[in-house]
């Protein structure tokens, strides 16, 4: 089995690679989880098509006009394009798509693991491999059943036609949770092409400051699944190799800045505290010994409250709380007013966030679409230059920002 197992010679749990494909025998299902095969297991076939929802919406820099480009998708989570254009489309039940838009055209992938799809967990981000054209590596997170209990996994297959072969196991999150609660989990090729994802408290606050836990923290692996030599706690016997930040709640949001190279993380907060924090290897961010949010029923505040020794502020939060999900940084040529902006969705209020950053600050902020297209999910530049989004709803689709000539 794949994850995270114990290293007899350094006495120390770390992350294990399969080397085959995976197959059902190797899962263990939980009777309260519903388990999807992965093979458009959501919505059945999503529609390619244009439909304009807004022809002219005025913003700051920009006038836009929104187009919803695929319809007829459930609960879509996570989107990645293709370097020839062609776009990958997650659903949370389990659904993935082939998305084809220059010809009209959508199938669904099979060759996908059984999914644990339950509450916040199931097939979540996509990501394609920086090598995608001498490889055909896609990369995918999702929640999955094993010893009773669930948690996020990485796993990569490579893309044939509409099926996935060579299935691979990277990682799996040790111990798992009960319940179906923050599974994260988003996925980053930092500029070595090492891979970063984001992994959920689970619900369980405490296990962000267990360094023995995956929970709650950034993970490094090289793209096979095994450990960076370079990673920061390597040579800390208190800390999981494969740990490269510490002390979050749940990060639904992780991108590079296409040019500083720099990691960006949202997470989502408790009663407020919704956090945008810079990256940097080896750092707490300090969940939940300090939070810029409340506990839900007491409203008082959580560990130490909004600084503790030691971890590393936010550099922007948001109270009340927004939920973002996805994010994007925008360099495209079509909306030169946006350009460096950084584009995040929110879940609660139901819009999309633009961030103008300056020296690493955020110094001014514009809601878009609010309550246009319903929980925006994901955030995405896409190789045309436009933005596309993801909307978190039952009867949803893939929608377009083009600018207004």
């Amino acid at each position: 089995m794949g994850g995270a197992g114990f290293d007899a010679g350094t006495g120390r749990r770390r992350a294990r690679t399969i080397a085959s494909a995976v197959t059902a025998a190797a899962f263990v299902v939980l009777a309260a989880c519903p388990v999807f095969a992965g093979s458009g297991a959501g919505s059945g076939s999503p529609a390619v098509g244009e439909r304009e929802l807004e022809a002219r919406i005025a913003s700051e820099e920009a006038e836009f006009r929104l187009v919803e480009v695929v319809s007829g998708l459930s609960r879509p989570w996570g989107l990645a394009f293709l370097p020839d254009g062609r776009a990958l489309v997650t659903e949370r039940a389990g659904g993935l798509y082939l998305i084809d838009l220059a010809a009209g055209d959508a199938s669904s992938v099979s060759g996908l693991p059984p999914i644990a799809a339950g509450g916040q967990g199931g097939l979540l981000d996509v990501a394609v491999d920086p090598s995608y054209d001498d490889n055909s590596w896609v990369y995918f997170t999702y929640s999955q059943a094993y010893d009773g209990g669930t948690g996020t996994t990485l796993s990569r297959a490579r893309l044939r036609d509409s099926a996935l072969t060579d299935l691979e196991e990277l990682f799996r999150m040790q111990p798992p949770g009960s319940g179906g609660r923050h599974f994260g989990s988003r996925i980053a090729f930092l500029p070595d092409d090492t891979i970063v994802i984001s992994i959920g408290d689970r619900g369980r606050q405490d296990r962000a400051q267990d360094f023995q836990d995956h929970a709650g923290s950034l993970v490094r692996l090289e793209r096979d699944g095994s450990i960076p030599t370079d990673n920061p706690f390597l040579d800390d016997p208190d800390v999981l190799d494969e740990l490269y930040a510490l002390g979050s709640r749940n990060a639904q949001g992780l991108v590079l800045h296409p040019e500083t190279g720099v990691l960006w993380q949202h997470e989502h907060g408790p009663r407020g505290g919704d956090e945008l924090n810079i990256i940097e290897a080896g750092n707490n961010y300090g969940w939940p010994e300090m939070s810029q949010g409340v506990d839900y029923r007491t409203g008082q505040p959580i560990g130490q409250g909004t600084e503790a020794p030691g971890m590393t502020q936010p550099i922007e939060h948001w109270t009340p709380a927004i939920a973002p999900s996805g994010m994007a940084f925008y360099f495209g040529d079509a909306f030169p007013g946006w350009r460096g902006n950084l584009f995040i969705g929110s879940l609660v209020d139901r819009h999309l966030l633009r961030l103008v950053i300056e020296d690493d600050r955020v110094t001014h902020q514009e809601r878009l679409l609010d309550r246009t297209v319903g929980r925006v999910r994901d955030v995405r530049l896409g190789p045309d230059g436009y933005l596309y989004l993801l909307a978190d709803e039952a009867d949803s689709g893939v929608y377009r920002l083009e600018p207004v000539q």
